[in-house]
């Protein structure tokens, strides 16, 4: 029988037939769970929707489902074999694993499930296993197992729950009371649900009393009032069943005359108990929810996020084992409340959320998106409230920015001169890289100190700040103020890049002349000069490189966003105006002036540190991996195409290839500003869970304006109605 079971186990394709002449109850585990894996699969193999001549909608899997079930009522010899091989199956797999930890991390940090996660993506499991957990995982492997496990209908529910009991009942009892016979199916599996439910209780009281949680609760929640009754709700409750039992089985003889009435206080004692417990429960998830206000207010961490939404869903899977407990056949008080079917609903209820855990729990992607969101929205927040300062309203504050732009590219022509200076010290390309990145570094630092402005850092930090303004959008006045918004952040960023331009190209060109005249030759010679003016085609690569820079662009402002979360999450700004050391060294007025400094400079100094040694080390490790990248900044091209200016003489001018060159500089200034700008705006978008539900309208509103008054995207009107931030 055994070599009959494995050679129809390996075969690529199975029938009805084949699956019911395997069943061994004698066989191996390994080959018992391999057998369950193979009727998932056979049950899976035509698609999960119904087709067009099946029976309504249901779908296919729950069809065969009941040709197996038909099958095993006519052949009680095949239904015998298969209800004992179930309860071998039950009878040496831990059910705890699955109803209590099936779903959490083993630990409560989010690297650490990551971990998890991409090795079990990675590595194929096994059937080998004492774990009911993983074996739920490789039965239920499908994406769309959940979908017709919920698509189960009542009198095939049933009849899966006859099986199922049969096979929990012990032998002598499986014909007389196969569901609810003194230590049958009932009582074992009312004591899974227990022990399932005193890990849960266990779980969050150990979570919830943990420092990292319990220490930015609401200083109300800090008491953890709830948390410490949950223990002993739970207790009750499990009292009280466990009473019944007992005298189920005979250890008590309460008498006769009182036995109807002690039935009947006991079933008003689990009732009250019942709503206790979840009174508890809603209580706990009310206090666990201020740890995601304190987390919004003073910084996030992943791993705190992490844990809180881990306590939150061991909250809920208590609810569903409740649910299942309540519904249990032989629980007090429960055929009163619920039909013959609702513990089957229950169990059914609760394998759905499993089936639907198993695919969340296969993805990477799905635990990022959930446990950064909150992150996002922070770095987001941060972000938008830097922007604001990047948005012009009146004339006034237009021609304010473009004078702090003119500054930055004053400093920018310094810049360029380094970068050229550097490309002839013949390093190699990682040192090359990191010096070109320090130089971007120090002048982007000095242009934030200087209170300057680089155009293209504007659209990442402005993007969070457009995006707040969908948050209503539903009347037409609010679609207008949108228009009015992205009208001021558009010429914005044409004062910006023309400020840069109008000054880093001939700043460049008249010191270049300057050390013609000087020193009788050009500071750029004339070889340098034709490779930049050849690299900024746009004929070549430099759309690819402008929209890579984009790229760049938004990463700094992640890491601008980033850093000042950091910098708040861990209060550095208290630290450095009460740290004793520090006051000791500092003093106390120099140590207020140094915090307040670091407050208000911190995101700046991260995103334009990190701008700056990506633009030099992102091209050094793409050259490694055989990439070819370079960067294509417009404020730092307009700057060599000065340099080439200065060296080649005006004649330039007349040639092709400059002309060339003046488009590719064009195009650069486009793309990394939109790049940069799309990615921060969709980003936002997520981020604050908004839909464009009137896309169509705020587009034909642009358009509208767009023709009704083109110049208001380039210059602010003479009487600009400013709109408040």
């Amino acid at each position: 029988m055994k070599g009959k079971l494995l050679a129809l186990l390996k075969q690529s394709t199975w029938d009805l037939n084949s699956l019911l002449a395997a069943v061994d109850p004698g066989a191996a585990a390994a080959e018992r769970n391999l057998w369950w894996v193979r009727l998932a699969e056979w049950l899976r193999h035509a698609p999960v929707h119904a087709e067009p001549g099946t029976r309504g909608d249901t779908p296919l899997p729950v069809l065969r489902l009941r040709l197996l079930l038909q099958r095993l009522e006519r052949e009680p010899d095949a239904r015998s074999r298969l209800a004992r091989m179930l309860a071998s199956t039950l009878r040496e797999m831990d059910a705890t694993l699955l109803l209590a930890d099936f779903g959490f991390a083993p630990r409560m940090a989010f690297f650490s499930e990551v971990g998890e996660r991409l090795q079990r993506r990675l590595l194929p499991g096994t059937p080998e296993t004492r774990d009911l957990s993983e074996l739920f995982q490789l039965v239920f492997s499908h994406p769309e197992d959940a979908e017709w496990l919920a698509a189960i209908d009542d009198e095939t529910l049933a009849r899966v729950s006859a099986l199922v009991a049969d096979a929990l009942a012990p032998p002598e009892e499986a014909e007389e009371a196969p569901a609810a016979g003194p230590g049958g199916a009932a009582t074992r599996w009312r004591g899974a649900l227990l022990d399932a439910l005193m890990f849960c209780v266990s779980q969050v009281e150990a979570t919830a009393f943990s420092a990292e949680v319990r220490t930015r609760m609401s200083p109300q929640a800090q008491a953890l009032v709830p948390f410490r009754q949950l223990m002993r709700s739970f207790e009750a409750l499990r009292g009280l069943i466990e009473d019944e039992d007992g005298e189920a089985l005979g250890l008590r003889d309460p008498g006769a005359d009182a036995a109807t009435a002690a039935q009947a206080g006991r079933t008003a004692d689990l009732e009250r108990a019942m709503s206790y417990m979840r009174a508890v429960l809603d209580a706990c998830r009310r206090d666990a929810a201020t740890v995601r206000d304190h987390l919004e207010e003073h910084g996030i961490s992943v791993d705190i996020v992490f844990a809180t939404q881990q306590l939150q869903a061991r909250l809920d899977r208590i609810e569903r084992l409740l649910e299942c407990l309540l519904s249990a056949p032989g629980t007090p008080g429960a055929p009163a409340r619920t039909g013959p079917s609702e513990a089957a609903r229950a169990v059914q209820r609760l394998f759905v959320e499993f089936a639907q855990t198993a695919q969340h729990r296969r993805s990477v992607r799905a635990l990022l998106a959930r446990n950064y969101s909150l992150l996002a929205r922070k770095v987001v927040e941060r972000s938008a409230e830097a922007g604001e300062h990047y948005i012009t309203r009146t004339r006034s504050e237009y021609l304010q920015m473009v004078g702090r732009a003119a500054g930055g590219g004053a400093i920018t022509a310094i810049t360029v001169f380094v970068k050229f200076l550097l490309t002839g010290w013949g390093l190699s390309p990682f040192f090359a890289g990191l010096a070109a990145g320090l130089n971007y570094a120090v002048s982007f630092v000095a242009i934030q100190l200087a209170h300057f402005t680089l155009a293209t850092k504007q659209p990442a930090m402005t993007a969070p700040a457009m995006a707040a303004r969908l948050a209503d959008v539903g009347t037409d006045e609010a679609v207008e103020r949108f228009v009015d918004e992205l009208a001021h952040l558009t010429r914005t960023q044409v004062a910006g890049i023309l400020g840069n331009v109008m000054v880093v190209l001939p700043c460049v060109w008249a010191l270049q002349g300057l050390a013609q005249w000087a020193l009788g030759a050009p500071l750029v010679g004339e070889a340098k000069a034709r490779w930049a003016v050849e690299s900024l085609s746009v004929l070549g690569w430099t759309p690819v490189f402008a929209a890579g820079t984009g790229v760049l662009l938004f990463a700094s402002s992640l890491v601008a966003g980033w850093a000042e979360n950091w910098f708040v999450l861990h209060r550095l700004g208290s630290a450095l105006r009460w740290n004793p050391r520090i006051l000791s060294r500092l003093g106390a007025a120099r140590a207020q002036r140094w915090a307040a400094f670091l407050e208000s400079n911190i995101s700046g100094f991260a995103g334009n540190v990190s701008l700056g040694l990506m633009l030099g080390l992102v091209p050094a490790v793409a050259v490694f991996f055989g990439i070819h990248f370079d960067v294509r900044h417009v404020t730092l091209a307009s700057g060599q195409l000065g340099a080439a200016l200065g060296a080649l003489g005006g004649q330039l001018v007349y040639e092709p290839a400059f002309w060339l060159a003046v488009a590719g500089i064009a195009v650069t200034g486009a793309l990394n500003v939109t790049v940069s700008f799309l990615l921060a705006f969709r980003l936002a978008l997520r981020s604050r869970n908004l839909r464009l539900r009137d896309r169509a309208r705020i587009y034909a509103a642009v358009r509208r304006r767009l023709v009704q008054r083109p110049g208001s995207f380039l210059w602010p009107p003479r009487a600009a109605k400013v709109q408040p931030p």
